[in-house]
């Protein structure tokens, strides 16, 4: 049985890629991956910027200051900080917060409350 290409279909045989094609070609990859990254990253985003209105409220402190409680947090706990983000939110869906994450929230705004800062 005889192939038929449709009209229109070049029929060469495909050609070693020049330089400036693989150039190309590579930074399209680069691309594609730093779109994913930004992507993920406002996912995140968020999620965190919830997390922080939330510590906002409980600790009555600034942004940052709930910035600085998550990221303690999250490096205390050795959790990434979307991940404790996540949590803290989730506990709005009656969830319980992971316990490593319990305990460094737990001491990280007893050490707010005692000293007004959000590091140890």
């Amino acid at each position: 049985m005889r192939q038929v290409t449709p009209p229109g279909v070049d029929q060469r045989l495909p050609t070693v890629p020049s330089a400036a094609h693989a150039v190309l070609l590579a930074e399209v990859v680069e691309l594609r991956a730093e779109n994913q990254q930004l992507a993920r990253a406002m996912e995140s985003r968020e999620v965190i910027d919830q997390a922080r209105g939330m510590l906002m409220a409980l600790a009555s402190c600034s942004r940052e200051r709930a910035w600085d409680l998550l990221v303690g947090v999250s490096q205390r706990s050795n959790t990434k900080l979307r991940d404790v983000a996540e949590a803290l939110v989730a506990t709005t869906e009656d969830r319980s917060l992971p316990e490593p994450v319990r305990r460094e929230l737990r001491g990280a705004l007893r050490r707010f409350h005692a000293t007004g800062t959000a590091l140890p």
